[in-house]
């Protein structure tokens, strides 16, 4: 028998599995542009900033996939998917600098902020899903009369 919200938590995970992916390109493509056009502000500072955010964000987005490829091989059934396992936990988020993001374009100010707000839709998610489900008033009932019988 399937749990109840398995079919709406798989949805959820595959649209969040595209969402973190096109991000992911999204990210290396804004990331290289400017790493390669050289023009963080700051110099050489600017371009270690630019590397630190960089390499907190792909961190960020890596994390996300992986706790996802962990939800999908769980509904998939993989018995080497648990529950337990350390990728079925997001973990704590690697937060961005955003006093040294300011110096950036607005594009990868954007990439970086929408990271951050994946993860934390992730983490929202997954906290959602580990409460104890309430039961509903007509399930409290049945169980009632259940044991009444």
């Amino acid at each position: 028998m399937m749990a109840i919200g398995v079919p709406v938590q798989r949805a959820q995970v595959e649209n969040l599995y595209v969402e973190a992916m096109l991000l992911a390109d999204e990210a290396h493509a804004a990331f290289a542009a400017q790493r390669d056009l050289g023009t963080a502000q700051g110099g050489a500072l600017g371009q270690i900033g630019l590397a630190c955010e960089s390499l907190k964000t792909t961190t960020r987005l890596m994390h996300i996939i992986a706790w996802l490829l962990h939800r999908r091989a769980m509904f998939a059934g993989d018995p080497g998917a648990g529950p337990n396992d350390s990728a079925a936990r997001i973990g704590e988020p690697v937060g961005a600098d955003w006093d040294v993001c300011s110096g950036f374009d607005a594009s990868i100010r954007r990439v970086i902020a929408a990271s951050e707000r994946l993860f934390e839709r992730i983490a929202q998610i997954e906290a959602g899903w580990d409460a104890p489900r309430v039961r509903a008033p007509v399930q409290q009932l049945l169980a009632q009369l259940e044991a009444r019988l």
